[in-house]
């Protein structure tokens, strides 16, 4: 059996998109990350993606756990011509579209961005990778839509059914993998 302990980075504060925005991470809550990094096991290693928030949290986190390098397939969804704009603003100029991104996502995607699938299967190919580690558990700091791919995966949830699981930053959601399928061993859990 595999577990890989998924860790939504730090809290950024950011009220519109900031999916492959690279905004940085509020770390301040030193007890908070003392009590999630106590939670995650020894030794195992620790990746995450390359944008900043994802990297500080990692680096917060580590401690003597060995690093792996960021990769750029763990990064959050990108939302093309929405990053930096707020929900209102999207809703406003692309009113039929982000309606559908949010209602029925799969396919659809932001102008410029990516879909849900097209992130699920650029995530898949992280995960595939990152399960030939020699390690029985794995510390993956990422964001909320890239864990929220795994859960449904691992709950065998429709992108729209994922989309109604809670991620908060710096919670832990726990998949083990035994033999030929995911299972959930916690969700959105805060130490």
């Amino acid at each position: 059996m595999k577990r890989l302990w998924w860790v939504r980075h730090g809290p950024t504060h950011e009220r519109a998109f900031c999916g492959w925005r690279d905004v940085p991470a509020d770390l301040s809550d030193t007890a908070a990350i003392a009590r999630l990094a106590a939670h995650l096991p020894a030794g195992a290693p620790v990746v995450c993606s390359t944008l900043l928030r994802a990297r500080a949290t990692a680096d917060a986190l580590a401690g003597g756990r060995p690093r792996l390098p960021a990769r750029d397939d763990l990064r959050e969804l990108h939302f093309g011509e929405w990053e930096g704009l707020r929900f209102d603003e999207v809703s406003a100029r692309d009113p039929e579209l982000s309606r559908a991104y949010w209602e029925d996502p799969g396919d659809i995607a932001p102008p410029g961005g990516e879909s849900w699938n097209a992130a699920a299967l650029r995530i898949d190919g992280a995960v595939q990778a990152l399960m030939s580690a020699a390690t029985p558990d794995l510390v993956i700091v990422a964001h909320m839509g890239v864990i929220l791919t795994r859960l449904a995966l691992a709950l065998d949830e429709t992108p729209s059914e994922a989309l109604g699981h809670r991620i908060d930053p710096l919670s832990v959601t726990c998949l083990a993998f035994e033999g030929r399928r995911w299972r959930a061993e916690a969700i959105n859990h805060i130490p």
